[in-house]
């Protein structure tokens, strides 16, 4: 038996992993949990065709293999594989869900993982979605741990806390006992990877893909007694310390006793969620005609400005990532919430060019990453000033009804309808990767 007394980040996650009763889940946890999970099919369908979304099916097509697990809008084809694409088509849109405790997408890299694990396992609706349930708290966690430093130098909290999180729902599902999750871990630290110098990219999208295919292959690995060092987060070749990591244990102490994943955020605006408090404040603020408006002045947490603060964006995703170019949008009366308004004749659209001119971000230390504040002049001189704050409080039921209605807006109302149904009565993972296959004649619904 190995000893990992001294690995206090690497136990924590195991045992969390290996051991959290399924029973001891929270209802609202679980509630939660299922929202994310219905969101995630939805913009996984809806994003089957994206460029990046072809080519990466593509390659794992041309591949081939065992068919264990279903690929949006392609073949069955081996668990590693399917993970690959539905991770990395799932965020094609860039429209999941986000947790502002690390700055994560937590759904997907671990669902992904999750349910091609679970189709290849043969296991139960109700064991898939606690495994993936309990990966994307790991993978939350996992974040918290590795920290701000982490995510400011450079690394991409969804590929590398991700991946942690996929790994742990893929040995939970392999039904891996502590000491077999512990050299899970110990494998994908040595595998977890990701940059945000792809941001704006189809390799952002791929980041997630990376994440929930490495979990799957570290699982399975280990399945077949492959040995590792368990205590790859920790010590000063660990990827924390490598990782630069802040290496904050307190979170990882209170798995299973204090829950995040009821904090997730669920995106309604179909670009980066760093945009979203400012399109949310200049939706507060009066009515002004687009050639009124001398200058829009945003003011945000600093840590948004290498993130999203494209000046000049000229295609659709570098518009996903640009307050200059969503507010130039919304001025304009181009919904942020529909995709097709993110393309490059938006982009290029002379109006929005010069009204993104007139959009200033600048950083502000006294606002939360949740937080934006916005003044408007009047090119009378009036000043009109609005404050967007995405941590206030939402009830189950309006978040429910949000998610849903996107989830209807995407895929179809009948789609969408189904899908709740099944996720509410835990049916089987390959009942719910029906939805998976190309629609023939239900078109998106028009916002």
């Amino acid at each position: 038996m190995m000893d990992v007394s001294d690995a206090v980040a690497t136990r924590a996650l195991a045992r969390f992993g290996a051991g959290q009763p399924a029973r001891e889940i929270p209802e609202a946890t679980r509630s939660v949990f299922q929202l994310s999970l219905q969101d995630w099919f939805a913009v996984a369908i809806a994003g089957a065709e994206e460029p990046v979304s072809r080519r990466v099916r593509a390659m794992v097509r041309e591949e081939g293999g065992a068919p264990q697990a279903s690929v949006v809008h392609g073949p069955r084809l081996p668990a590693r594989a399917a993970a690959l694409a539905n991770g990395t088509i799932s965020h094609a849109l860039d429209y999941d869900d986000t947790h502002f405790d690390h700055i994560g997408h937590p759904s997907v890299a671990v669902i992904p993982a999750a349910l091609a694990m679970a189709q290849r396992a043969g296991v139960s609706g109700r064991a898939f979605q606690d495994a993936a349930l309990i990966g994307m708290e790991a993978s939350i966690a996992v974040g918290v741990w590795l920290g701000r430093a982490h995510y400011q130098i450079g690394f991409h909290q969804t590929a590398t806390a991700g991946a942690f999180g996929a790994a742990i729902a893929a040995g939970r599902l392999l039904r891996f006992d502590t000491e077999q999750m512990a050299r899970t871990i110990g494998l994908v630290s040595t595998r977890a990877s990701g940059l945000k110098s792809q941001f704006g990219t189809m390799g952002k999208p791929y980041n997630a893909g990376i994440a929930a295919s490495n979990g799957v292959e570290a699982a399975l690995l280990v399945s077949h007694g492959l040995q590792s060092k368990p205590r790859g987060l920790e010590g000063m070749q660990g990827f924390g310390a490598t990782h630069h990591g802040d290496l904050d244990t307190s979170g990882l102490t209170q798995l299973g006793a204090v829950w995040r994943l009821p904090r997730v955020q669920h995106k309604f605006h179909a670009c980066c969620h760093g945009l979203h408090a400012a399109l949310e404040a200049f939706a507060a603020l009066p009515r002004v005609a687009p050639d009124q408006i001398a200058s829009l002045d945003v003011r945000v947490h600093p840590r948004w400005l290498g993130v999203c603060d494209k000046p000049q964006p000229m295609t659709g995703l570098e518009l996903k990532f640009s307050f200059a170019g969503v507010l130039a949008m919304a001025a304009r009366g181009i919904s942020t919430s529909r995709l097709e308004s993110y393309g490059m004749d938006v982009a290029q659209d002379p109006h929005v060019i010069g009204f993104g001119q007139r959009v200033h971000v600048a950083g502000d230390e006294s606002l939360g990453e949740t937080q934006a504040r916005l003044a408007l002049r009047t090119t009378d001189g009036d000043v009109h000033e609005a404050f967007g704050n995405l941590d206030t409080p939402m009830t189950l039921a309006q978040r429910t009804r949000r998610v849903l209605s996107k989830s209807s807006e995407l895929v179809g109302q009948d789609t969408a309808l189904t899908l709740r149904r099944r996720i509410l009565r835990y049916a089987s993972p390959s009942e719910l990767a029906q939805a998976f296959e190309p629609p023939e004649t239900e078109p998106r619904a028009s916002s």
